[in-house]
């Protein structure tokens, strides 16, 4: 298949498979990457994990507040989150992908699943031993 023929094809899943994608440039596509970013913000909010995952942060956050972490703690937390929230997304991509892929149940799509659930495990777990570590330290000071 030829490179221009992938093109479209692509351009054509992109619009639902209704026609070629106008595809948008400088400030154009700036503003249209931001839609893009927002509506998926939009669809991870109706996840109940992301939200869930939202609340702790700000519990975190108003907990460094009180015990007097550095910026830095705010700084490092922040960036945490954001790492988190975007594994969540890919997580929730990758489930998404083999539902419709793959409807009936398998042991493939299981263990896909589980691997994606388990990389969320691992940042949820760096995200809370980095707020118990400045919790600890605020306590012992």
């Amino acid at each position: 298949m030829s490179d221009k023929k992938l093109d479209q094809d692509s351009d054509e899943c992109a619009a639902g498979g209704g026609g070629p994608v106008r595809k948008e440039t400088g400030m154009r596509h700036l503003f249209a990457t931001l839609t893009y970013s927002f509506d998926g913000f939009k669809y991870a909010f109706r996840e109940s994990a992301f939200r869930q995952e939202l609340v702790v942060f700000c519990v975190a956050m108003v907990l460094f507040a009180i015990s007097g972490a550095a910026a830095v703690h705010y700084l490092i937390g922040l960036i945490l989150f954001l790492i988190l929230i975007a594994f969540e997304a890919l997580n929730t991509t990758i489930e998404h992908i083999v539902d419709r892929v793959s409807p009936e149940k398998s042991e493939f799509g299981k263990q896909v699943k589980d691997l994606g659930s388990f990389a969320v495990f691992c940042l949820l777990c760096a995200n809370g031993i980095f707020a118990l570590y400045v919790l600890a330290q605020a306590i012992l000071a």
